[in-house]
Formats: C-alpha cells, structure tokens, sequence
C-alpha cells in the first residue's frame, strides 16, 4: 500500500508539470501506464480468505469506445498457522466504454479477457516444502475511470475470474505440512478488486 501511495503522489503531480496529450486524430493509439493494487477474494472453502498485492499494466486504445488492458498482478494470503498462498496474474482484457463522449469525467466500462495464473502454497516453518501450479482463466468485469485531467486518471474495477487447472490442498498432521494436488483439471473461481493510478505518455497513431 505505501508503494502505491508513493506512486500516486507521482501522477499527481505528473499532470501539472506536463503538457497535454495531442491527440493526432481520435482516441485510438493512445497509450499509457499504470500501476495496481489489487485484493483477491478466493472462492474455496479451505482457503476462503482475501489475498493482497500490486501490479502494474499498460493500456493501449483502438478507438473512442474500446481499450485494452495488459496486466501483471502478484498477491499473497497468509492462510493459517501452517502455510500460505502467492498468486500471480499475467493478462489481457479488453475495455468497453457505456459513454459516447470519449472524454468524460466518469467513465464506466465493461471488461473481458483472459489470463494465465501461477499459484504457489508454501510452508510456514519449511520454505522448501511448497507446491506450485499453472493454470488459465477467462475474466469479465465492470470498471469506471475517474479522468482528473486529459492525462491521468484513476480507475477501479471488479472482475470475475474463472480458472481451470489442477487444485492444490494442504494439510497439518502433529505439525508437519503436506500438500497434494487433484488428479486432472477442474474449475476454480475468485473476485478481483482492483484500484489504479494511470498516465497517458503517448499517441501511438
């Protein structure tokens, strides 16, 4: 959290000392950067309890009304007294503005995408006794942009996450950590929450 505080006194002060984006034409081409703070809510009965973490991206606009969204998201939850969780998102969604004008102050959206996930249990005591796995998702969401100036923007947005992949459970017998992995793939869900700072740096075309 105090990275992505620091980073957001940056942005804000960015927009004032920088000129205003010349657009060439329309919206389509612009690109910017981002970074994230994200909370995921992990739909499992085991480990049914949020993960925090951070990220970055980097949007790139094919026109007025649709945007695209490239993202790396790394978040952790502390599970129990035994052992703990680390997920990590690498994706893509694609942005759908609900408002004509491509400049407002509020800005809703619709989102949809997909991803890949690396998921790592470790042990609390052991570090070395862990497993890990790799699986793919489709996501879909809804999101708004808060425009503070031609330039910068904050956003926050909600989506549903499907995975498919093995599924990983851990367990604690007289104090020794042990994790087994389900035999063929199966779905996993969760929310994710995201709240993001962003600045335009170019128009691409």
């Amino acid at each position: 959290m105090r990275t992505i505080l620091i980073i957001l006194a940056a942005f804000i002060f960015l927009p004032s000392q920088a000129q205003e984006l010349k657009l060439k034409k329309t919206q389509s081409g612009v690109l910017s950067l981002g970074a994230r703070s994200s909370i995921g809510l992990v739909n499992d009965g085991q480990w049914q309890k949020p993960a925090f973490g951070t990220g970055g991206h980097f949007r790139l606009r094919f026109s007025d009304r649709v945007n695209s969204e490239w993202f790396a998201d790394h978040l952790k939850a502390d599970l129990s007294y035994y052992a703990w969780r680390a997920d990590t998102h690498i994706g893509w969604s694609v942005m759908y503005y609900l408002t004509k004008n491509p400049e407002p102050l509020i800005q809703p959206y619709l989102l949809a995408g997909h991803c890949f996930e690396y998921l790592k249990f470790t042990d609390n005591k052991s570090p070395a006794n862990h497993a890990e796995r790799w699986s793919a998702s489709i996501q879909a969401g809804i999101g708004t942009h808060f425009n503070i100036t031609k330039r910068f923007d904050i956003s926050i947005a909600t989506q549903y996450m499907l995975h498919l992949g093995t599924k990983i459970k851990a367990s604690n017998v007289e104090g020794v950590t042990s994790f087994t992995k389900t035999k063929g793939a199966g779905i996993h869900d969760h929310i994710l929450l995201n709240l993001s700072i962003n600045y335009k740096i170019a128009d691409l075309w």
